[in-house]
């Protein structure tokens, strides 16, 4: 069975080697460059063993995009901690939705009122929020989510592509991005916010699309991988309006 592995990053602004890459069921690093080619120097290496490679990447490959801990302790914080980030943020907040469903839309009413075919007046719903989003943007903060969707969208992906004028008249940039090209382009299959490229809140669901807990992510490999995952979504990813106009008519 193919190995499922994670690219953390690359050393080269050129040609992409040398790189690391993670196996995200073992935790084995896999590191590619150039061999050492030079007998006197193959001749000095201990412990080489047969059918063993050498290979030489700089420091820095190591430094920047190798784990830090041999067994990562996930830091889980609580709901409350969560909400104050989107005020404690700085300069930028980025999310990126990738499920299918949200168990959490399910039971609103305008998620009864979407899936009956009627239209959602999405003005003053949810008050303090769109409150503290106005309040967020007027500062100067910017708040932007990327939105995976299949083809065909799901009836979670279409309640949120109509859901999106709300976050939009609030300051949100809302895009939306196929889960094909997604898939190309390698991004993480994990729910996540990014604030200030620092820290990382990855949101945890259960088999039931619930919201179990949030995951604080500090560590820079960790977090440089998702600002990658951010520039490429950001990059390919289309305003929603411009989206739901070229979906194909029901």
């Amino acid at each position: 069975m193919a190995r499922r592995l994670r690219f953390n990053g690359t050393g080269s602004g050129v040609n992409g080697c040398p790189a690391v890459h993670e196996d995200l069921d073992t935790g084995e690093v896999i590191i590619h460059g150039p061999a050492l080619t030079d007998p006197d120097d193959i001749a000095r290496l201990r412990h080489l063993g047969k059918g063993e490679v050498p290979i030489v990447v700089p420091r820095e490959l190591l430094v920047d995009f190798g784990p830090r801990e041999v067994t990562r302790v996930p830091n889980i914080i609580g709901l409350d901690e969560f909400d104050r980030l989107f005020t404690q943020v700085k300069h930028a907040a980025w999310r990126l939705e990738s499920r299918r469903r949200y168990a959490s839309d399910e039971v609103t009413d305008t998620y009864a009122q979407f899936l009956r075919g009627e239209p959602v007046d999405w003005e003053g719903r949810d008050a303090e929020w769109c409150a503290e989003r106005l309040e967020q943007n007027a500062l100067g903060k910017r708040f932007e989510r990327v939105r995976i969707v299949d083809n065909p969208p799901t009836p979670g992906q279409l309640y949120l592509l109509d859901n999106a004028r709300r976050n939009s008249s609030v300051g949100e940039d809302i895009r939306q991005l196929w889960r094909s090209d997604a898939e190309c382009l390698q991004l993480p299959v994990e729910d996540f916010w990014l604030f200030d490229s620092r820290l990382v809140a990855r949101l945890n669901f259960d088999d039931a699309d619930n919201l179990v807990n949030v995951e604080l992510i500090t560590e820079p490999v960790e977090v440089n991988r998702y600002c990658q995952a951010r520039d490429a979504a950001t990059h390919y990813a289309v305003p929603y309006d411009t989206f739901a106009a070229n979906l194909p008519a029901k």
